[in-house]
């Protein structure tokens, strides 16, 4: 199933993500692999799950391998693949053995730095950079390799990309979003936003290109988790009322009150875009809470603006 599909009939789109294990998925087939249990949280409630790939340079299973065990098990993938451990003929190489072995969505990215990691002595490659690896993905599509050879049967993906609400000058983030769609991109999952007022300034520009737009959302477990971001992760935002309200409570409650927070931000955007990622980051069995206080059923759901 192309998440463009959905799009193109209206519906609004609801998405999830689990990141592989930091290990091989066991031979015993009666064993779940923690991101199929993850994604288990997710199957009712959601169109697709995206697979990362390497989150922030920590070696774990690929992102492939987990995005065909959910295939599998009956759990559309969203396949995620970065620049920043391959070169073009291996990105192509997993492009095509990718849709070959069932997959039909990938998001494309540059992917974290190495730093971020728990390997910074490897060396990272970013032979392309985001725009260029969408370039390359739809080149492929339409049956020519990077470097402008025929190939067979060529990737019918629906090529998805990223674009961050949250950047300062806020043009300089429109340019490259409109350079990602003129490179083929057919769809966008936001960076996390946290921010009402930020989020519609940024679509108040954004609908314009006529692309549909998933409003990206982490689950915010802590005031640790905030300010954490807030000092190491560039291009996000945690407001202090977020960090007070989600330190208002005690541990024991957190799960709760996670729930309500993002379930109101997601009732407060919504008629804004054209589907929501959400990124839970492990507390997976709180998305079916999130999107029954947001009033959002994938069953009923669809956007009541058409793109222009």
């Amino acid at each position: 199933m192309k998440i463009t599909n959905l799009f193109n009939k209206d519906v609004f789109v609801v998405t999830g993500e689990v990141g592989p294990i930091k290990g091989a998925i066991s031979r015993d087939k009666n064993i779940n692999p923690n991101c199929a249990r993850e994604a288990g949280f997710l199957q009712d409630y959601v169109h697709a799950v995206n697979v990362t790939d390497n989150q922030s340079a920590v070696m774990r299973l690929g992102s492939l391998a987990a995005s065909v065990g959910l295939k599998e098990r009956g759990i559309e993938p969203i396949y995620q693949l970065t620049c920043r451990d391959r070169n073009r003929i291996a990105l192509q190489s997993d492009l095509l053995t990718a849709y070959s072995m069932g997959i039909d969505n990938v998001l494309l990215l540059t992917g974290d730095h190495i730093q971020l990691g728990d390997h910074k002595e490897a060396k990272p490659v970013f032979d392309l950079d985001s725009v260029q690896l969408i370039k390359m993905a739809e080149g492929l599509r339409n049956g020519f390799d990077i470097a402008g050879n025929s190939i067979e049967n060529p990737p019918d993906m629906a090529l998805g990309a990223v674009v961050n609400p949250n950047f300062e000058p806020l043009d300089l983030q429109l340019m490259k979003m409109k350079k990602k769609i003129d490179a083929g991109a057919q769809f966008f999952q936001t960076q996390a936003v946290y921010d009402t007022e930020v989020f519609e300034r940024f679509m108040e520009k954004a609908a314009g290109f006529g692309c549909p737009i998933q409003a990206g959302v982490v689950v915010l477990k802590s005031p640790q988790m905030a300010k954490h971001i807030n000092s190491n992760v560039s291009g996000i935002h945690v407001p202090q009322s977020w960090i007070d309200e989600i330190g208002s409570v005690d541990k024991a409650d957190r799960k709760k009150k996670a729930a309500e927070m993002m379930s109101r931000f997601l009732r407060q955007i919504k008629s804004m875009v054209q589907g929501v990622h959400i990124m839970p980051l492990g507390w997976t069995d709180i998305v079916p809470e999130i999107l029954k206080q947001a009033d959002i059923d994938i069953r009923q759901s669809s956007f009541n603006w058409r793109l222009t």
